[in-house]
């Protein structure tokens, strides 16, 4: 599968993989602040953005995808970095490819297994017919009850996209989603330990990172450091762009 993606700046090769809804275009930012010290390539995950859709949809076949990419762009390794779910498929790759790998930053995850708290955000999204709406502030208010979160929402409307035949469509595959909603909450398979350098980041308003997910963490990457980012919640690239970039940046030139 080709992979959408974006390519900016000079020097070692690092991979940015978004979370769950999002695309490349969520670290936009953070890609052009790190493009000063690298060469960054941040991808649409399947079923995500601009790349094609499939009803195979685990962390599994999302690390293969990472392979092909690595090797589309003749790159023997390279530095890769996840947040949330896209954490996950950087652990998988880390766990299957560890020589592909230079060095993993993960953001705000563990390898164990979630509730699927995603569920009424899908089912929000699944309960709309984009058909009906003519412009993204219907969208937005027809999602304001289910989902009052603002910042979520305009999130979430990222990923709409005008439909040739009228209306709207959303770039995400939900139905894939919805169907395989029990592989992306399990765990990552530790199939080895990682022996390279790794970065967890932790959010200081985040439950995703807890006292026995940095243990479990240390044992099964022994050179792993784990720096918490005190006032920032789950989207630690957002709260806290200019810390986050540093502690990147420092890690990885290192």
């Amino acid at each position: 599968m080709q992979l959408h993606h974006e390519v900016q700046g000079e020097g070692r090769p690092l991979i940015i993989i978004h979370g769950l809804f999002g695309s490349l275009e969520n670290w936009r930012t953070q890609s052009k602040n790190l493009s000063r010290f690298f060469r960054v390539y941040t991808l649409d995950l399947r079923n995500h953005g601009k790349s094609p859709h499939s009803d195979v949809f685990s962390y599994p076949a999302m690390a293969e995808d990472l392979r092909d990419f690595l090797a589309a762009q003749e790159l023997p390794s390279a530095f890769i970095m996840g947040h949330s779910m896209g954490g996950k498929v950087a652990i998988q790759f880390g766990m299957d490819h560890p020589d592909k790998v230079d060095k993993l930053v993960i953001v705000d995850v563990a390898l164990k297994t979630y509730r699927p708290e995603y569920k009424p955000i899908l089912g929000a999204l699944l309960s709309l017919d984009l058909r009906e709406f003519h412009t993204r502030a219907d969208v937005d208010s027809a999602l304001q009850e289910k989902i009052p979160e603002g910042r979520l929402r305009r999130f979430l409307l990222k990923s709409l996209a005008r439909a040739p035949e009228g209306g709207f469509r959303w770039r995400i595959n939900l139905n894939a989603i919805y169907k395989n909603d029990g592989e992306l909450s399990k765990a990552v398979e530790q199939k080895r330990r990682f022996a390279k350098p790794a970065c967890f980041i932790k959010a200081g308003r985040s439950n995703y990172l807890d006292k026995e997910d940095v243990a479990a963490i240390k044992k099964a990457f022994p050179k792993a450091e784990v720096i918490t980012v005190p006032d920032a919640g789950h989207w630690i690239h957002v709260d806290a762009p200019e810390e986050f970039t540093r502690i990147v940046v420092d890690f990885l030139s290192r």
